[in-house]
C-alpha cells in the first residue's frame, strides 16, 4: 500500500516545486528500506498490541482456563499466533506490493493454516482435552492448499519451472526435468508445504522453541528470497531467477518482526502460546516461500531442528508398531518424542533445551546459506 502510494505521489508531482522536497519518497523502491522498515512495524506492534491480546484470549475462554488452573495445569492462553498471522499479513501489505501474485499465494496459505488451527485449537479449548480436529481433517486441508499451489505455480507460465525442474542444494543445474520433473516437483512441493507445516507444530512444546527456530529459518529466506528476487545476483550464484519473488523478503522481514515479537511474551516462562494457530500457518509459509524461490529442499538444511523435531517422531512410531508386532510389546528409541522432551527426560532444564537447539538452528542456517554459493 505505502509502495504504491510512494510512486503515485512520486508521479504527480515529477516537474513540479514539490519534486524536490518529496524524493526521499524513491526510497520505497528499495527492497531493503521496506524490509527493515516491515520487520520494525511488525515488531512494535506485536510489543504494543501483546498485551491487550493476551488479555483478550484469557478473557475470551476464561471458564476453560480457570478448569485448566483447577487440575494443576498451566494457565496459559493459546492462540497466540493469531496474532503473529494477523500482523504479519497486515504489515506485509502494509509495505509489500500487495498485487504481486506470490506475495498473494502466501497471505492466502497463511489465512487458510491459520484457519485450520484456529478450529483444532479452539475444539482443544472448549472440549478441555487435547482431541482437537482429526487428523485426517487436517492432512487433507494441508494436502489440498499444497496440491492447489503446487498445480497452479506449474500451469502459470512465469513459475511452472518452479515445478517442472527438480533442484538440490549444492548443485546448479536441474536434477530432473520433463515429465519426470513435474511429477517429482509436484510432490516435492506438496511435502515441503505439508511437511515443514506439521513439523513447526511437533516443535512448538516449549517455551520459545518453535517461533525462535522459525525466526532463525526466515532469516535464511529473506536472503534467498531477495538474490532470488534479483537478476543479477541470481545469474552470479547460479540459482533460478523467479521475478516478483523480491517482495516475498517483505513477507520474511515480517516475519522475523511478528515472530520477535511474539518470542517477547513466549520465552520462558510464557504468558502465551501460539498454539496451532501459529504453527501450523508458519511452518506452512515457510515451505511455500522455499518453494517460490526453487529451494524446497534447502529445507531440509535450513530447517535442520524441525526435521529432527518430526523424524524422532516417524522413528518412535515406527520402531514402536514394528517391535510391537515382532515381539508383542511396542519399544521405544527415545525416552519420549518430539525430540526435546527426551531432552527433558534425561533431565535437562528447558532453557538449555531451548538454547541448544537455538545453536543446532544457527548452524543448520549457515550450512543452508553455504549452498547458495557452494555447487
Amino acid at each position: 500500500m505505502l509502495y504504491w502510494l510512494a510512486q503515485t505521489i512520486l508521479e504527480r508531482t515529477q516537474d513540479t516545486p514539490l519534486e524536490p522536497v518529496l524524493s526521499f519518497l524513491r526510497l520505497f523502491r528499495y527492497l531493503t528500506f521496506r524490509g527493515a522498515c516491515a520487520a520494525l512495524t511488525a515488531l512494535l506492534l506485536c510489543v504494543w498490541i501483546g498485551p491487550r491480546f493476551i488479555r483478550w484470549l484469557e478473557s475470551l475462554f476464561k471458564e476453560e482456563y480457570a478448569a485448566r488452573a483447577a487440575n494443576n495445569a498451566r494457565n496459559v492462553p493459546t492462540m497466540g499466533g493469531l496474532m503473529i498471522v494477523l500482523i504479519m499479513d497486515l504489515t506485509t501489505l502494509l509495505w509489500a506490493q500487495w498485487d504481486n501474485t506470490l506475495i498473494q499465494l502466501t497471505l492466502l496459505s497463511a489465512v487458510v493454516l491459520c484457519g485450520l488451527g484456529f478450529y483444532d485449537d479452539y475444539l482443544k479449548i472448549t472440549r478441555r482435552n487435547a482431541d482437537g480436529a482429526r487428523e485426517g481433517v487436517k492432512l487433507w486441508v494441508q494436502v489440498m492448499l499444497a496440491g492447489f499451489i503446487a498445480f497452479y505455480l506449474w500451469r502459470l507460465p512465469l513459475t511452472t519451472n518452479l515445478i517442472s525442474q527438480v533442484m538440490v542444494p549444492f548443485y546448479k543445474y536441474p536434477v530432473l526435468t520433463g515429465t519426470a520433473g513435474v511429477i517429482a516437483g509436484l510432490l516435492i512441493t506438496v511435502f515441503a508445504i505439508v511437511g515443514t507445516s506439521n513439523a513447526v507444530n511437533l516443535t512448538d512444546g516449549l517455551d520459545g522453541l518453535a517461533i525462535g527456530c522459525t525466526v532463525i529459518v526466515s532469516f535464511v529466506l529473506l536472503i534467498m528470497t531477495y538474490v532470488a528476487g534479483n537478476v543479477n545476483f541470481a545469474r552470479y550464484l547460479q540459482i533460478t531467477y523467479v521475478p516478483g519473488a523480491g517482495e516475498l523478503t517483505v513477507f520474511c522481514a515480517a516475519m522475523i518482526g511478528a515472530g520477535l515479537g511474539f518470542l517477547w511474551f513466549n520465552c520462558q516462562p510464557a504468558e502465551v502460546f501460539m498454539g496451532d494457530t501459529g504453527s501450523l500457518a508458519l511452518g506452512g509459509v515457510i515451505g511455500i516461500i522455499a518453494v517460490l524461490v526453487h529451494q524446497p529442499l534447502v529445507l531440509v538444511l535450513a530447517g535442520g531442528v524441525f526435521v529432527l523435531e518430526a523424524g524422532s517422531v516417524l522413528i518412535q512410531r515406527t520402531w514402536f508398531k514394528y517391535t510391537r508386532l515382532r515381539y508383542g510389546e511396542g519399544r521405544r528409541v527415545f525416552l519420549m518424542s518430539p525430540l526435546h522432551h527426551h531432552f527433558q527426560k534425561l533431565g535437562w532444564a528447558n532453557s538449555r533445551i531451548v538454547t541448544r537447539f537455538y545453536i543446532l538452528g544457527v548452524i543448520c542456517a549457515v550450512m543452508a546459506l553455504s549452498s547458495l554459493k557452494i555447487r
